[in-house]
């Protein structure tokens, strides 16, 4: 359908801000629900042809698929480990659990050198033909608690399990290329596969089943099904996630569009049908019951929960009151909610768009792309300061000379190459400091452009440190929501609202922050199980049945 501008676009210099970032809910636009659509339009079959497991779940497993005429497997190889080996921690050396995504279905060859190697993960080396690298562990005291009571058939503690949403948790999910597996280029073209991160959700999704087989192969008996849709991946996730949204904008830009084109379509919605009304009064119920079953330990992020379902239950009796009988229902609500919370606004963003695929769904082709943008030294020096001036004030206001303005600085790792965030009154970042300082590095360049009075061109040449800096300002005038406008190594910065926004994109839930630095997630909880993808549409804001 064609975007009838009635209502405009949310403007980036509010939706780009990280406090909104670290509100984000999942969309029916998310990866994870896209993935399902897929595999219910394709009819995709799973069959599980192997299952070599001891009595306690020790050997491995392999699960197939046909998906757009492609075949895949998952090899998913679980080890005994200690205790004290167990750790969510990228530093870790032995997991419970570890998978391969393969293209094509192994031969024995294969499998053995599978079996062999996934379980070092970084330590081995991989070959294209290897999609995605993953590993796992058991959240031991629901695992144990699962396997004892269908050993003994009595009382599952449904507490435990609707409060934690899963028997294991990955903590880490490779592709493109990491450690010799398939560069992203070999499937960018595949049906079902083209799409961002796709690759890595159907790996999500598939050993979510396999968790599933192996707690009711050490149990004796299946989990009931109900309770089956309800447990899904855990996941913990730290820094290494959050320099990808400053390192691919044009990918940002396109994830972010695609959302707020959507929510643009469903607020120009002039009158809804019963059938839509009744459909969106549900849905509010249900996120209310989503929600009561949201519970974290973070006392700041309790509370925000707390506030959320206060405010929810105020838009449920409006809902009853007749508000979706009103002219243009969608956008009133919209406007209403900008005295609430942000939590409470993201929130209904999500539940504005979730009943509306047959308008928004076809967004989800918007939302990859290469674009490697070069630098137009065509632009004079006059549009380029009219466009710092236009779109960059956040930044070009900043006083770098204020230590908490500078008091961060992200790096690499040297033992696991992963990025870290640093302080600077107490560390030397020196050489080894990663350009995230996207503020400071416009800063700089709006300062020295300010008496220039040459040709781009010779600007560059006299000052090449700023041609970072010209590239992001050039593209930002396409591509509005491609930048994050905070600073990013200012004291205040809270590296933890933009894990929550890349884990939105992704369908992630029940967010379950540590620290400013990292969460716990859950992946998959209410997906279809492996038999049942006609529910695709049944994810959004996912309840743990009782029974």
């Amino acid at each position: 359908m064609k975007d009838l501008q009635t209502v405009p676009l949310r403007p980036p210099e509010d939706v780009m801000r990280l406090s909104r970032m670290g509100a984000a809910f999942p969309t029916r636009l998310s990866f994870l629900p896209t993935l399902m659509r897929v595999l219910r339009d394709d009819n995709v079959q799973v069959q599980r042809p192997i299952w070599d497991m001891d009595a306690e779940g020790l050997g491995h497993a392999v699960y197939t698929l046909t998906m757009g005429g492609y075949q895949y497997a998952l090899v998913a190889v679980t080890t005994s480990i200690r205790d004290e080996e167990r750790s969510d921690r990228v530093i870790a050396e032995a997991w419970d659990a570890a998978f391969v995504l393969y293209d094509g279905i192994p031969d024995a060859a294969e499998r053995a050198r599978i079996v062999r190697d996934a379980p070092r993960q970084e330590a081995a080396r991989f070959t294209e033909r290897d999609l995605v690298l993953s590993r796992a562990n058991k959240s031991i005291r629901v695992f144990t608690h699962v396997v004892n009571a269908l050993r003994n058939t009595v009382e599952f503690d449904r507490q435990l399990l609707q409060s934690t949403g899963y028997l294991m948790r990955t903590t880490a999910v490779y592709g493109n290329g990491k450690f010799g597996i398939a560069d992203r280029a070999r499937i960018a073209m595949r049906p079902g596969l083209s799409g961002p991160f796709m690759a890595e959700m159907l790996t999500v999704w598939l050993i979510r089943g396999f968790t599933h087989d192996l707690v009711a192969h050490v149990g004796g008996r299946p989990l009931p099904r109900s309770m089956r849709r309800g447990i899904g991946v855990g996941n913990a996730t730290g820094l290494g996630m959050a320099p990808f949204l400053v390192s691919h904008p044009h990918l940002l830009h396109a994830w972010h569009l695609a959302r707020e084109t959507a929510l643009m379509r469903v607020r120009s919605i002039a009158e809804l049908g019963d059938d839509r009304r009744l459909l969106m009064c549900a849905l509010a119920d249900k996120a209310a019951s989503h929600l009561r079953q949201w519970n974290v330990a973070d006392p700041i992020a309790q509370e925000r929960i707390e506030k959320l379902r206060s405010e929810w239950q105020t838009l449920q009796a409006q809902v009853r009151a007749g508000a979706l009988l009103e002219p243009y229902p969608i956008d009133r609500l919209i406007h209403q909610s900008r005295r609430m919370s942000l939590d409470f606004q993201e929130m209904l963003v999500s539940f504005a768009i979730e009943p509306f695929g047959d308008l928004v769904d076809d967004l989800v082709d918007r939302m990859a792309t290469d674009v490697d943008a070069a630098i137009d030294l065509t632009m004079s020096v006059a549009e380029l300061r009219a466009a710092l001036a236009r779109d960059w004030s956040w930044a070009v206001s900043l006083d770098f000379d204020m230590p908490d303005q500078s008091a961060r600085f992200w790096y690499v790792s040297e033992d696991k190459l992963e990025p870290r965030l640093g302080d600077r009154r107490q560390q030397a970042s020196g050489a080894f400091e990663s350009p995230l300082d996207i503020a400071r590095q416009i800063k700089a360049l709006a300062d020295d452009l300010k008496d220039a009075r040459c040709s781009l061109a010779e600007f560059l040449r006299v000052c090449p440190e700023h041609r970072s800096a010209v590239r992001r300002v050039q593209t930002l005038i396409d591509a509005p929501y491609a930048e994050i406008r905070d600073n990013l190594i200012a004291e205040t910065c809270r590296p933890i609202d933009m894990l929550r926004s890349k884990l939105a994109f992704f369908g992630a839930t029940r967010f379950d922050p540590k620290s400013d630095l990292w969460t716990r997630i859950t992946l998959a909880q209410g997906a279809p199980l492996f038999d049942e993808l006609e529910r695709a549409d049944d994810m959004w804001c996912p309840v743990f049945e009782a029974s």
